[in-house]
């Protein structure tokens, strides 16, 4: 299984890409380290040659230092929660002064593309989440896992978000959920949504994360008007006319909550584990996607360059 990464790196010595097996978690607040200790720490990963498939692949950046351009996308972390995901994305652009930050919702289909390959054929197998009932316990979480439906002018289903985006089932999600629970509305904070509108017959759906070919899933609603809100959320709350309407971010309070957690994330050295694993187990076959190790000189670095993040953030 594992959590996987890809990290293209361009610079004055050429394109080089990497790989990691577990590089997804916590990616978001690695790269809040800044250029100084990042771009070293990617470039530390084993080299790639081929590529995962898009769908496996849970994280990646391409940074492009010719270009000053950083292009990101993650599936989890402060990054891609609805609660803290404007100000990671605040503090990641402070941490990389005069570069161009976006975000790739796309996935690896958008990196390769960005980069003039091929695509990859897409994996048209639909995994359709669980409609949940009302009071599932997953509703208990202040970050639940869920994306939002809402359909017409008053229903409104809540999905586990654990599969595929909603949107990826076209017209046949209405029939899946003509009886599943209505919840009326939803007020807490979501992972992804759609509005479906089958009288006009338009569709609107948004996520925090990335799907591969994402911009290609119109296809799967023939004769219908699609329209890709990215990560605005807000889009959704008035085409359903506030049926959805989660809490709104407190910008302070993520502000300081990401930038604790990344100062945690570079606290100290990180030992190499594979060399631990090879010394454990000298017999076994070990895979080069570890991440490489930090030293007790660069974690002091990565941190300052948190704080000044944060610091141009808040503006002190």
């Amino acid at each position: 299984m594992g959590n996987r990464a890809v990290f293209v790196l361009s610079g004055p010595l050429g394109q080089t890409r990497h790989r990691s097996s577990y590089g997804a978690v916590d990616l978001g607040l690695d790269l809040l380290a800044g250029p100084g200790a990042v771009l070293p720490f990617l470039r530390g990963h084993a080299r790639e040659e081929g590529w995962y498939p898009d769908d496996m692949v849970e994280a990646g950046v391409l940074a492009d230092e010719d270009r000053r351009l950083l292009l990101v996308f993650a599936w989890e972390g402060p990054i891609a929660s609805q609660r803290t995901r404007a100000a990671a994305l605040e503090l990641l652009r402070c941490a990389w002064p005069g570069w161009e930050v976006r975000w790739l919702y796309d996935g690896q289909s958008g990196l390769r593309a960005h980069l003039g390959l091929d695509p990859q054929e897409a994996d048209t197998a639909v995994y359709p989440d669980p409609a949940l009932e009302a009071d599932d316990e997953e509703l208990d979480d202040p970050d639940p896992l869920v994306a939002v439906v809402t359909i017409g002018p008053d229903r409104c289903h809540v999905l586990a978000d654990i599969n595929d985006h909603p949107v990826e089932e076209g017209p046949a999600l209405l029939e899946r959920l003509r009886d599943a629970p209505d919840h009326g509305s939803h007020r807490l904070r979501a992972d992804a949504g759609i509005h479906v509108d089958p009288e006009r017959r338009r569709v609107g759906w948004w996520l925090n994360t990335a799907r591969a070919h994402g911009r290609t899933l119109a296809a799967r609603w023939p004769g219908w008007t699609v329209e890709f809100w990215e990560d605005r959320w807000a889009e959704h709350e008035r085409a359903c006319g506030g049926r959805f309407a989660p809490p709104a971010p407190d910008r302070a309070a993520a502000l300081a909550e990401v930038r604790d957690q990344a100062l945690e994330r570079w606290a100290g050295p990180r030992g190499d584990v594979r060399a631990r694993l090879v010394t454990t187990l000298p017999h076994a076959v070990i895979g080069q996607g570890f991440a490489p190790a930090v030293t007790a000189e660069r974690a002091p670095a990565a941190r300052a360059a948190v704080e000044r993040a944060y610091a141009a953030a808040v503006g002190t």
